[in-house]
């Protein structure tokens, strides 16, 4: 079917121009023309997204249809709103489209041929075109011929929503039409919204072919051993798994079949502050042309990037295809995963960085989800806040809790999986207090669990979390390794836990119908 075609079937006619599957240069070249970027002096376009610099999640809705009615977590986090609402937004859109040009997409969400989804992206902007070029799996030219879109997604940051007219919270939005298998995205230039909508899909279709989607990284050992590391955005998923002693699967998002894992991505989209070249060397060199970078500062006559600077937001991002990484795996599939990491972000500083977890105490902390909302990662967010997140994704997950859990019990048990939880946020004190745990201890303590050195150490019992925390790690202070020996009054440190503690329990009330033994792998409060 040729472009004007689709874009008929779709509803859009009259178009000034429709580009479709252009390259990276040709979309950087009339990016520029447009005026939408420049050229920073590494050779990322760069791009400011105005003032939505993250994603907005209070402007997130789902179509509330006969067929997902049952099936959705209806709440705040997915938001319902009717057919009669999304046909008339859609033709709004649509309407708006007309005498632009517009730039296509084809391609999938899926590295592994068996379960990707084909998909197309209809970008009013041509860098947003090229950041979809990037971050999905892009096909090859036999792909092409037959190429049918299971999911589409319309994207047009300028036109904005009338909420009193559309049912919208504000002139931004992003609704996910399951039945239409349309995603439109309005109001807001940041990309990131582009894909977590295609990953929020994914997220509802695959538990039904019984396979795990997950908010994780992987990467794969010389010896073939994958590891996958769950976590928040700005929890260290993408900087951890770019490990130069292991190779790549991917950064972001992935699924578990009864093959292995396999990325859903083609590319990384990668948290931009205070990056550095001694510390995250990939990333640093995986940022040239044919990269997109959002929101970062240039020094204005030398056009050199300025990653510590955060004039404009804290989320400043850069999107690549992962095979800007060196040792990237392409495709991006591995075996099932011998090790999986919990990251997250403490901002109380009482959680351990790191330690071991039974299967019922991973799906403990899977199910709570605790980390620290970091500053830029959504709008509103200044400083770190405690937060409970289903799964380390509860804003993708589309399902109810139980749903996702078990099919990663399932695995886990199945597969013989070791969970550990990693803590990346403070330590000797809260935020504000204490410091953010040292990347090269965090990286040491990852690579002991990932290549047994934790097989003959000594684990301890946390008297409050009642978590495993080794005695010992090759390359770290042992005296990090207890957060209350880092805390200059541990009875602080005590207040502080006991705190977290409940808030844990607190949380975990929200899930009825939970096994005693998954309960009783939580905290101990007195």
């Amino acid at each position: 079917m040729s472009v004007k075609d689709y874009l008929n079937q779709l509803g859009i006619i009259n178009i000034k121009n429709e580009y479709r599957n252009l390259s990276p240069a040709k979309l950087v070249e009339m990016a520029l023309a447009k005026g939408e970027g420049i050229l920073a002096a590494n050779g990322a376009l760069r791009v400011e997204t105005g003032k939505y610099t993250g994603r907005s999640p209070e402007d997130r809705f789902i179509v509330d249809s006969a067929s997902t009615h049952d099936n959705i977590e209806w709440g705040s986090v997915n938001q319902p709103i009717s057919e009669e609402a999304f046909n008339q937004l859609y033709l709004r859109l649509t309407a708006y489209l007309q005498g632009k040009d517009l730039f296509v997409f084809d391609g999938f969400c899926g590295a592994d041929p068996q379960y990707r989804m084909p998909i197309t992206v209809i970008n009013e902007y041509a860098w947003q075109n090229l950041f979809a070029h990037q971050l999905f799996v892009r096909p090859q030219a036999d792909d092409l011929i037959n190429h049918e879109p299971k999911f589409t997604v319309l994207c047009a940051p300028g036109f904005k929503a009338i909420p009193e007219l559309d049912g919208t919270n504000s002139e931004a939005f992003i609704i996910l039409n399951f039945d239409k298998r349309v995603i439109l995205i309005g109001g807001s230039s940041y990309a990131g919204e582009i894909k977590k909508s295609i990953f929020t899909v994914m997220n509802y279709l695959l538990p039904e072919q019984g396979i795990c989607p997950m908010h994780c990284s992987a990467n794969v050992g010389s010896g073939g051993e994958s590891a996958i590391f769950f976590g928040l955005s700005g929890t260290g998923k993408t900087t951890l798994s770019a490990d130069p002693e292991r190779f790549l699967i991917g950064d972001d998002e992935h699924g578990w079949t009864d093959q292995g894992i396999f990325n859903f991505e083609g590319g990384c989209y990668a948290k931009c502050i205070n990056l550095s070249r001694e510390y995250e060397p990939q990333i640093w060199n995986a940022i040239r042309f044919g990269s997109v970078v959002e929101n970062v500062i240039l020094e204005p006559e030398s056009r050199q990037p300025d990653y510590d600077n955060d004039a404009i937001t804290e989320n400043t991002r850069a999107a690549y295809p992962v095979d800007f990484i060196p040792n990237a795996v392409i495709p991006g599939v591995g075996g099932h995963p011998k090790t999986i990491i919990f990251l997250t972000a403490d901002a109380f500083g009482v959680m351990p960085p790191i330690a071991r977890l039974t299967p019922e105490q991973a799906m403990y902390h899977f199910l709570s989800g605790y980390t620290s909302k970091l500053a830029g990662t959504e709008r509103g967010i200044t400083e770190p806040k405690a937060t409970f997140s289903t799964g380390f994704g509860g804003p993708f997950l589309p399902r109810r809790p139980l749903v996702y859990a078990e099919i990663l019990r399932e695995k886990i048990e199945k597969y013989n999986s070791q969970v550990y939880l990693v803590n990346t946020g403070w330590t000797g004190g809260p935020y504000g207090v204490g410091q953010r745990m040292n990347l090269k201890y965090t990286r040491a303590m990852v690579s002991a669990a990932l290549h047994g050195g934790f097989d003959n150490v000594e684990f301890q019992p946390d008297p409050i979390f009642n978590i495993g925390i080794p005695q010992s790690c090759p390359g770290v202070p042992a005296e990090l390794l207890n957060p209350r020996n880092t805390w200059s009054n541990p009875s602080e440190y005590d207040i502080q836990a006991r705190k977290l503690a409940l808030l844990f329990k607190e949380n975990f009330n929200k899930f009825k119908g939970m096994s005693e033994v998954v309960l009783a792998a939580g905290p101990t409060v007195e």
